[in-house]
């Protein structure tokens, strides 16, 4: 049983979640819920993103982003209000509503005919409900989102580690029908996280030993095979993290890779003489440095 939050500061609409939050960044706002903010008042002459005077703070699991309130119209009279945020906060999000994240991917690789009559409507296959608070303090222009309700997810550690992954973003972006080349950065993950990169191709990584203070730059067609193989220079790195370079990179994955040793040799001590300002007591470990 969920019970009704005991705490609420400022006027409250409670929003199902849907895929508008994981897609877009951002969501429309009811009028009803204009109205009750005091909106239209405060964002009266507000069209795009880029003016000053459309930005708000939303504030979500003790971090703050930035955000935007836009008016647009449908029709010539009908005003709409939207709110944007910005991407660190959709990923919090997907974290905290992973199943419902799970279902706007599944919906959007559906390949049935989307314009049938008899199609079933994705939430009726997968049928459940997660909701988001959004309160609004007026005179601060401070949005709070608090969860209300989340699904618990069916296998909630390795969704949790999959969310901002190359493999789901990848998905994320053929439903959206995301064109044109992109990296897809990633953060330092420990060693025993390895596994959890299984499929990631094409990639430039790092590899990092904290207690000896050593660092080494690769390449790598598979990531996961490359890095089960042996390291004599630095056999006990502890981290990892990477960036899947686009498809179309792939003939020239080793000269990048050569940029990027040669840019760390400029920045810590290493094993040739290359002409160094010290940003760090960690040393470079790789044999191979173009001068």
């Amino acid at each position: 049983m969920k019970f009704e939050r005991s705490k609420v500061d400022f006027p409250l609409w409670r929003k199902k979640v849907d895929k508008s939050l994981f897609n877009h960044n951002g969501t429309a706002i009811p009028m009803w819920a204009c109205e009750m903010w005091c909106i239209p008042r405060i964002f009266s002459k507000i069209k795009s993103k880029n003016d000053p005077n459309s930005k708000v703070i939303i504030k979500f699991n003790d971090s703050s982003h930035e955000g935007q309130v836009t008016k647009t119209y449908k029709g010539r009279t009908n005003p709409v209000y939207r709110l944007w945020f910005e991407e660190s906060l959709t990923i919090e999000l997907k974290r905290n509503y992973l199943m419902s994240y799970m279902r706007s991917l599944e919906e959007g690789l559906d390949t049935s005919d989307k314009s049938d009559p008899k199609k079933i409507d994705i939430e009726e296959k997968i049928p459940f409900w997660e909701f988001l608070d959004i309160e609004f303090d007026k005179n601060s222009r401070v949005f709070h989102f608090k969860s209300y309700y989340f699904q618990e997810p069916s296998f909630p550690n390795l969704f949790s580690h999959l969310i901002g992954s190359p493999s789901i973003e990848k998905i994320g972006d053929e439903v959206l029908g995301k064109k044109g080349s992109r990296i897809y950065k990633q953060d330092w993950k420990p060693r025993n996280d390895l596994e959890l990169a299984i499929g990631e191709k094409n990639v430039i990584y790092k590899l990092i030993d904290t207690k000896n203070r050593l660092f080494y730059v690769g390449e790598a067609a598979d990531l996961v095979k490359r890095l089960l193989q042996n390291y004599p220079t630095i056999p006990n790195w502890n981290y990892f993290r990477y960036d899947v370079l686009p498809d179309e990179l792939a003939p020239f994955r080793v000269m990048i890779e050569r940029m990027v040793i040669r840019d760390f040799a400029t920045l810590m001590s290493n094993n040739k003489e290359i002409k160094t300002i010290s940003i760090s007591d960690f040393k470079l470990t790789n044999e191979k440095i173009d001068k």
